[in-house]
């Protein structure tokens, strides 16, 4: 994700010969980066490329690294429930931005600290609202958190100077506009002109000749700028892993992909008004043993897709083809469990899922071949349509989501496919996300399994009417809950690292679910409930 300033050109930084990833000289960038770590330079199967690497051996759950990213901005539907220094959580009031009125802040602290970036951006939400105002939009409506963390960074960079420290390491952060698709008709090219031209309004500019001033003297450099940011972009997200908003931290982004990481980035919000400077912040944290001189590797995408599908995003969001164990295994690697079946004999083997181009498959253990291969595939075409259709209708119609969510699951099941197989994992945990935010109760002890990400959307969905039904039903919704939340941290488990996040989550969801199940079991003598 990262181009590095080295103490030479970068063309002297490519021509030298390479026979191990050597440690580069970032001339005083990246200072944020601890001793232990360095810089570094390999030959990988896509070329001459740059990383991160610890020094000393690591174990999971340590920390690499930890920073406070350069520039964030919350989703425009976090604006009002979060401040928009800290990031964090409304409690009790706000404070409002008198300018804007757009903005919130915890206080007069945080919205002090935030005015580096926000003097400039007040002045132009308030310019935009005016702009809609005289063409007869009634709703105020901002850029969202990509223009916005753009816009924040050109106004940086403007006063900190295009020399500083802080301007180089944003400038060294990796841009594919030579690799976009030049058909200006293209998915691609027309989000980049959407972003450019949303971009340039927000600066108050009439064109994009005006972006001089902000060290800017082509198209070019403006498609160089999105491109960094598209690139190089985290989501900020709560310990719960519910989005916020985004965030860019050239340092961070030093670090390459793999879909079998050894690291992953959180954002675990310590707390307490003595680390409430440093928020939103965020951290690099260790998931397997990783051994000195070894490269530090994070996840750019969802890792629980099959192969196919994770190569097809990160050709089209980081053009390269992704060659790590995972996509490209060696001779005798095991079966991934995200694209396989159980053995047809029972022997408690696997094999790998029949495709269109190979329908021979058979177990790894046994030998035993699977002979209906074309019952085996409908179910996998018909389980990623539902799929595709239920996460369309999550929101608009999440009853009808349910539906086809809780249909499905049981033919792939019959098909023959583990739990951490696609499409039935994506379909369990979807299951489950919705049977959790949708569960009745008349027991306000029920309401207690919901986490605050889980409450929030639901709030959005207007679902408080589901809180009317008899305990015989709220006790049958929890059952399903559970079963689905079962199945989830189930496939979970098979195909992701012990500590991963998204692992344990999803067992602490399933955790509480179980902790409210039966408050009061009716096996139970009436003296020992009261004693209770």
């Amino acid at each position: 994700m990262e181009v590095i300033d080295t103490e030479n050109s970068p063309e002297d930084a490519l021509s030298t010969p390479i026979t191990g990833p050597i440690p580069l000289i970032v001339n005083g960038l990246y200072a944020s980066i601890p001793p232990a770590l360095d810089v570094r330079m390999s030959s990988g199967d896509s070329g001459k490329e740059r990383g991160l690497y610890t020094k000393y051996p690591r174990r999971p759950g340590d920390v690499l690294l930890s920073l406070k990213p350069h520039v964030a901005a919350l989703s425009n539907k976090n604006l009002e429930e979060h401040c928009s220094t800290c990031f964090a959580p409304k409690s009790g009031s706000l404070r409002r931005c008198t300018g804007c009125k757009v903005l919130y802040y915890c206080d007069a602290k945080c919205q002090s600290r935030d005015w580096t970036f926000h003097r400039q951006e007040c002045t132009a939400i308030q310019r935009w609202s005016s702009s809609l105002q005289r063409s007869g939009s009634d709703s105020l409506v901002i850029p969202g958190d990509a223009i916005r963390c753009l816009a924040r960074i050109v106004w940086r960079k403007q006063k900190l100077g295009h020399d500083s420290v802080w301007a180089r390491e944003i400038d060294a952060l990796q841009s594919h506009r030579t690799s976009l698709n030049k058909d200006p008709n293209s998915q691609e090219s027309q989000m980049y002109a959407q972003l450019a031209h949303a971009l340039v309004h927000f600066l108050g500019l009439n064109s994009p000749q005006e972006l001089a001033e902000y060290g800017m003297q082509s198209a070019a450099d403006l498609v160089d700028l999105i491109s960094r940011l598209t690139t190089n972009t985290f989501t900020v997200s709560t310990p719960a892993l519910e989005p916020l908003g985004a965030c860019v931290s050239p340092a961070v982004a030093l670090i390459n992909h793999s879909c079998d990481p050894n690291a992953v980035v959180v954002f675990p919000r310590a707390g307490g008004e003595s680390t409430k400077d440093e928020e939103p912040l965020m951290q690099v944290i260790a998931l397997k043993h990783i051994a000195p001189d070894e490269e530090i590797l994070t996840a750019y995408i969802d890792t629980t897709l099959p192969r196919e599908k994770r190569q097809k995003i990160l050709k089209e969001t980081y053009h390269f083809t992704c060659q790590c164990t995972l996509c490209a295994p060696p001779p005798g690697s095991p079966i991934d469990l995200r694209e396989a079946m159980w053995c047809p004999k029972k022997c408690g083997g696997v094999c790998p899922l029949p495709t269109e181009e190979n329908s021979l498959t058979r177990c790894s253990r046994c030998k035993a071949p699977v002979k209906d291969t074309d019952a085996v595939l409908d179910a996998i075409r018909v389980g990623q349509e539902a799929l595709d259709k239920a996460e369309a209708l999550q929101v608009s119609n999440p009853q009808k989501s349910i539906q086809l969510t809780t249909k499905l699951i049981p033919i792939l099941i019959s098909a023959g496919l583990v739990p951490g197989s696609h499409p039935l994992l994506a379909l369990s945990r979807l299951n489950s996300s919705l049977l959790i935010t949708h569960l009745p109760s008349m027991d306000p002890a029920i309401e207690e399994v919901l986490s605050p990400g889980v409450q929030a959307q639901a709030q959005l969905q207007d679902t408080t009417h589901t809180a009317t039904v008899g305990r015989k039903e709220a006790q049958e919704a929890l059952d399903d809950a559970i079963r689905a939340a079962t199945r989830a941290s189930t496939g979970l488990s098979q195909i992701l690292v012990e500590g991963h996040p998204v692992r344990g989550i999803a067992l602490a969801e399933l955790g509480k679910l179980l902790s409210v199940d039966e408050p009061d079991p009716a096996h139970v003598e009436p003296r020992l409930r009261q004693r209770r």
